[in-house]
């Protein structure tokens, strides 16, 4: 059984880039955008867009810009759906094969560049990966605060009444 594609793909062949660098705009279709509102789980992207500036060789490439989105979620005092945007600043370098990952993952790991794949870099796995990042993921509607219920005193207490009883007998 194969796994389904992604649902944003931009494939882009890094030894097609031009020496200096160069610009790249992600944009999701309808369609994309409904695909990756049932990946995230949440009610509705409505859109997404990824503004890129690519540099560096076919071996080595750094990936800068910015991700705006604006989604749907449902907030988790109220259950009610909301609109929010979405805005992360993206920074990521790529590498040719790493090789296998090491066992023991530590923070240095964190630093470890993505990986040139055949050749090429993924913009729209790029741009939805920061886009679920920025999603809050307690995401609260504007405005609505989540009050504690006030802790109960003795005569909240389902023992309250017992103890009251024990009194009477």
């Amino acid at each position: 059984m194969t796994a389904a594609p992604f649902p944003l793909t931009r494939l882009v062949a890094v030894d097609r880039l031009p020496e200096g660098g160069t610009s790249a705009t992600v944009e999701a279709t309808p369609e994309e955008c409904a695909a990756l509102a049932r990946e995230f789980k949440i009610p509705t992207v409505h859109a997404l867009k990824g503004e890129f500036r690519i540099k560096g060789s076919p071996r080595r490439m750094n990936v800068a810009g910015t991700v705006r989105g604006r989604v749907t979620q449902v907030c988790v005092v109220t259950l009610e759906p909301f609109e929010t945007e979405v805005v992360e600043s993206v920074d990521v370098d790529f590498s040719e094969h790493l090789g296998p990952e090491p066992e023991g993952r530590d923070e240095a790991d964190l630093d470890r560049p993505d990986e040139i794949v055949n050749g090429k870099i993924d913009l729209g796995a790029l741009a939805a990966e920061f886009l679920a990042l920025g999603l809050d993921p307690y995401p609260r509607k504007p405005g609505v605060a989540f009050d504690e219920a006030a802790a109960p005193g003795d005569e909240a207490s389902p023992f309250a009444a017992l103890g009251r009883l024990k009194g009477d007998a």
